[in-house]
């Protein structure tokens, strides 16, 4: 019962002290608790738990080689730090919020989830549950492992003072990539060329299952969304590397286009439809595609390579402990054939939190994180 007590004072200081932008430490939270979903971009060791040896895992030299601290594999597809957590640094955390797997591994995902939050994000999953299945959490599932997660807290501190935390706590994003890869290799797998219907029916079912997934993190509390949209998969480098120029797919890139259109169209529907619902999306898109027209102005030398990779653009072979390793990872955008470098990840983040504003729409995470639902 003292316990109980205890905790319910915790929570109510926890949004209190994050209204009130009051932290007893150097930072100072813009809100009690961060809850990320989606795939490799925002993982933190999720997928080291999952049995099977297709499962993908950053778990092995390099990644994490920058990491401070530590400079060992933590499970971020990253040399460092990734979305996820500069994402939290900006809202006054340390880092990212540790991983479900392992909060549950480590019996600590109470206190946790109320005083910081919870990672469910997973390295190739998809809004489809059919995407790289069998080897990742789908963002379906990561809505389910929220939902056992809120009854847990529920059992500790009671329904009220879980939904006033959840009402004021940052529910980040980032989930579609996986798909697009996935629905590429089929058309390339069949020797076809998608046609209309099959991107009408493709889009379809994303959109289906990005609403279903949004309405019941709503329902389960949620009202502060940040979303990223789908970047250009045309231009990581395991897809240039298929071109004999290396020149991006453009394709792909257009296909990811149409989608983040959509997604635009759906989230200003939901915040029509559902009462204290807000959001900004994030252009992934148009912020990568604008590096890559100026590279040379952020510092990066390399735009189509791996750092972390061998072969033709680093791209022909993973990022392992025998793999090529760059010097200066800070001047690559991407970390290896898929993911964004550290720097490229700081970047990003400091765009969406910050600005400008044409990065996210209808306002950016700082103001998201500061507005009352």
């Amino acid at each position: 019962m003292g316990y109980e007590v205890t905790m319910k004072a915790l929570v109510l200081s926890l949004v209190v002290g994050a209204v009130a932008g009051i932290r007893p430490s150097k930072l100072v939270r813009q809100v009690p608790a961060i809850y990320v979903f989606g795939d490799s971009t925002l993982e933190v060791g999720n997928n080291n738990y999952l049995p099977g040896e297709g499962v993908p895992r950053a778990d092995k030299p390099y990644y994490g080689v920058d990491l401070p601290g530590s400079g060992k594999p933590t499970g971020r597809f990253s040399n460092g730090y990734n979305t996820a957590d500069f994402v939290a640094k900006r809202l006054g955390f340390d880092n990212s919020p540790l991983a479900y797997f392992v909060l549950k591994a480590h019996n600590k995902l109470i206190p946790s989830s109320i005083t910081r939050g919870v990672s469910y994000a997973s390295a190739g999953a998809g809004i489809l549950d059919s995407t790289n299945a069998g080897k990742n959490i789908p963002l379906s599932q990561q809505v389910r492992l929220f939902e056992s997660t809120k009854a847990e807290m529920e059992a500790k501190v009671g329904p009220r003072a879980v939904s006033e935390l959840l009402r004021r706590s940052f529910f980040l994003v980032g989930a579609g990539s996986n798909d697009f890869f996935a629905f590429a290799t089929a058309q390339a797998e069949h020797n076809k060329t998608a046609t209309q219907s099959d991107v009408a029916a493709f889009y379809g079912s994303l959109l289906s299952n990005y609403s279903a997934a949004i309405t019941e993190l709503y329902k389960l509390g949620a009202r502060k969304f940040g979303i990223i949209n789908v970047g250009p998969v045309g231009c990581v480098p395991r897809v240039r590397v298929l071109n004999v120029t290396g020149a991006c797919a453009d394709g792909m890139n257009q296909l990811a286009a149409g989608f983040d259109a959509a997604l635009k169209s759906l989230l200003a529907g939901l915040a029509r439809k559902l009462p204290g619902f807000a959001y900004s999306l994030a252009d992934s898109l148009g912020l990568t595609q604008d590096t890559f027209a100026n590279p040379l102005a952020l510092g990066f030398v390399s735009s189509d390579s791996a750092c972390c990779g061998s072969g033709r653009l680093g791209a022909q072979g993973e990022c392992t402990p025998t793999a090529t390793l760059c010097p200066d990872r800070d001047r690559y955008i991407f970390w290896d054939s898929v993911h964004p470098s550290q720097r490229s990840a700081m970047l990003g983040a400091k765009a969406y939190y910050d600005g400008p504003p044409r990065y996210t729409t209808p306002i950016t995470f700082k103001q998201l994180a500061a507005a009352t639902p």
